[in-house]
């Protein structure tokens, strides 16, 4: 396939960025979306120029670093992959593909298509963490009777990467669905009762500190997830956060 390229270009955070086109071909349809520009960035330094930055590890669909805006979706336009999941096959010789960055005051560019996400790590440490009851009394958690439908839930909410497709693709670039996710997924468990309240009221401050915007229900976090987190994890954060405040 012949393909044009439209990538967003930025030094750093502060720097002025722009599009910038590059025209690339002999492209496959079974290479990965990672895959293609790999053999972008190798034609790049091949004419001395600075290969396109960013953000990727497992390339399995796993890590979620791969974050990238194709087209105007977040990870493109499949659905429930991530960016190196993303087959060229969705896409036909001749078109023109536009890749800009997570766009996030939470989420400022480091350079180029990678920004820095660690405001989630920061989300993550004010409150997602269950006690461990040390005392040698301790309870087997297998022992721990659970209904199936809360322990599904509290997988499905656990499968969240924190990649920040939700937060990329909201209109107020909100991360409600991944803190919901990360609460609900203690939330479901008993294990996750001793910080209940402690736990929802600091990941909120936390969100909200980072200047990351509020849900207005649009529904777009969870068509563009790759993970597929339901909506309905931001219903169960609000009657945690509405409990937790009453107790306060």
């Amino acid at each position: 396939m012949k393909l044009t390229l439209k990538i967003w270009r930025q030094q750093n955070a502060q720097a002025k960025g722009q599009m910038v086109t590059y025209p690339i071909d002999g492209i496959d349809g079974d290479m990965s979306f990672l895959e293609m520009m790999d053999v972008l960035n190798n034609e790049l330094i091949q004419k001395g120029e600075d290969p396109v930055v960013f953000d990727h590890d497992c390339r399995e669909g796993i890590c979620g670093s791969c974050s990238m805006f194709i087209n105007g979706e977040a990870h493109g336009p499949d659905r429930l992959v991530t960016t190196c999941q993303l087959h060229m096959r969705k896409f036909n010789d001749g078109d023109t593909i536009t890749i800009e960055p997570w766009r996030a005051a939470g989420f400022p560019v480091i350079k180029d298509l990678m920004v820095d996400r660690s405001s989630f790590d920061r989300i993550q440490h004010a409150g997602g963490f269950i006690s461990i009851n040390t005392s040698g009394n301790t309870q087997d958690a297998n022992a721990i009777p659970i209904e199936k439908e809360d322990a599904d839930d509290a997988f499905a909410a656990a499968t969240c990467i924190g990649c920040g497709a939700c937060v990329a693709s909201c209109k107020n670039s909100s991360a409600m669905l991944f803190v919901s996710a990360k609460v609900s997924q203690f939330a479901l468990l008993p294990q996750g009762q001793v910080e209940a309240t402690d736990r929802v009221l600091n990941m909120v401050k936390q969100m909200d500190e980072e200047g990351f915007g509020n849900c207005t229900n649009t529904g777009a976090c969870e068509v563009e997830c790759p993970k597929g987190i339901s909506l309905e994890n931001i219903a169960r954060m609000n009657r945690e956060y509405l409990a937790a405040s009453l107790k306060g």
